[in-house]
């Protein structure tokens, strides 16, 4: 048996650090369901839905279950040096908003929470 092997199998040194999931840091989910949490109380959405792939992270927000989502927030990390890491797309899949800070993705729904609670 050589050194490095296990069982025959070539083990890489040092460890590969490619993630097998794509997933929200917990600063980063504490924002999106607070969001969440006052669409809801201002009875704009009722449910929510969150997808981990190896490319990217989603959060999906319904105003009714059975629908397509009224919005879709993704984290993409290879778009890092590019337009972003977050996307926010809306209910017919247009790009409403991309940036490197998730504050500035989420501007738009926080406006328009302000416009349901004032009118």
């Amino acid at each position: 048996m050589r050194a490095g092997s296990l069982d025959g199998n070539i083990v890489p040194f040092p460890p590969s650090r490619v993630p097998q999931q794509v997933g929200f840091e917990r600063a980063e989910l504490q924002r999106i369901l607070d969001l969440y949490g006052r669409m809801v109380a201002a009875g704009e959405w009722r449910d929510y839905a969150m997808n981990f792939t190896r490319d990217f992270a989603s959060f999906s927000a319904f105003r009714r279950t059975a629908d397509f989502p009224q919005m879709r927030l993704e984290k993409r990390p290879e778009l890092r040096q590019r337009q972003g890491i977050w996307a926010l797309f809306g209910e017919q899949g247009q790009v409403l908003k991309r940036g490197h800070e998730l504050a500035g993705v989420l501007a738009p729904l926080e406006r328009r929470l302000l416009k349901v609670v004032s009118g």
